[in-house]
């Protein structure tokens, strides 16, 4: 795995991309993919499955209802 905390017996691809698309529709506000590692990915494959995952998590995010009012006052 290209990272440097590897964590043995944790989620598996599947299980994070099922974790992800059950979040669909609940009033999630972001998401974080933490320590994607090249010089620990001579593949390639970490940094792919993580884009992945990012990919999955934008997709799931814009199906919950927005709140305009939450965002008033701020400035982009």
């Amino acid at each position: 795995p290209g990272t440097g905390t590897v964590e043995p017996g944790g989620l598996s691809t599947w299980q994070a991309l099922e974790i992800i698309r059950g979040c669909a529709g609940l009033n999630i506000i972001g998401g974080d993919l933490v320590e994607v590692s090249p010089p620990y990915d001579p593949t390639g494959n970490t940094a792919l499955i993580g884009a992945n995952l990012l990919y999955e998590m934008l997709c799931v995010l814009p199906g919950v209802p927005q709140n305009p009012s939450r965002f008033s006052g701020l400035e982009f």
